[in-house]
């Protein structure tokens, strides 16, 4: 009966987490806007409208394509990520943290650890179907209003 030693490792590893945040990572998502984030991000993953990585994502911002901005707030060193929030607010683009870059990339259907990802609603290449753009844009909507809260209640 390893139960009991298998519970308190995996409130480590979540306790780990917490303690691996980075100083700026605010606004952070909180649960319940942590798992509408990632259902954003893997529905765009498959659609096509995503942008992954630090590189990627810079360059999306400054030829000017819109989208929301997740970024993980356990990234060391916090250096390679600490111009991407001005350049979101340069842009007029919603931002948030999110706790972990392992997660993130899951969501993001890919096995390497992502720093940063842009969700657009329009793919780069081709067009979605109605049903799937709707879709893509309700959760989209629904996740940048509540992003907007939270940062407008930070300042």
């Amino acid at each position: 009966m390893g139960s009991d030693s298998e519970v308190e490792k995996s409130g480590q590893k979540e306790k780990k987490k917490v303690f691996a945040l980075a100083p700026i990572a605010k606004p952070l998502a909180g649960k319940k806007l942590n798992k509408r984030i990632f259902k954003l991000v893997r529905r765009a993953a498959e659609k096509k409208c995503l942008k992954r990585g630090v590189k990627e994502v810079v360059k999306s911002i400054r030829r000017g394509q819109k989208g929301v901005c997740v970024i993980a707030g356990n990234i060391s060193p916090i250096d390679v990520i600490t111009h991407v929030p001005i350049l979101c607010e340069e842009a007029e683009i919603p931002y948030i943290y999110v706790s972990s870059k392992e997660d993130l990339a899951n969501a993001g259907a890919t096995k390497r650890p992502t720093c940063c990802v842009l969700v657009q609603t329009k793919p780069a290449k081709g067009e979605l179907s109605q049903d799937d753009q709707e879709k893509l844009k309700t959760d989209y909507d629904q996740v940048v209003s509540e992003v907007g809260e939270m940062a407008s209640s930070m300042f």
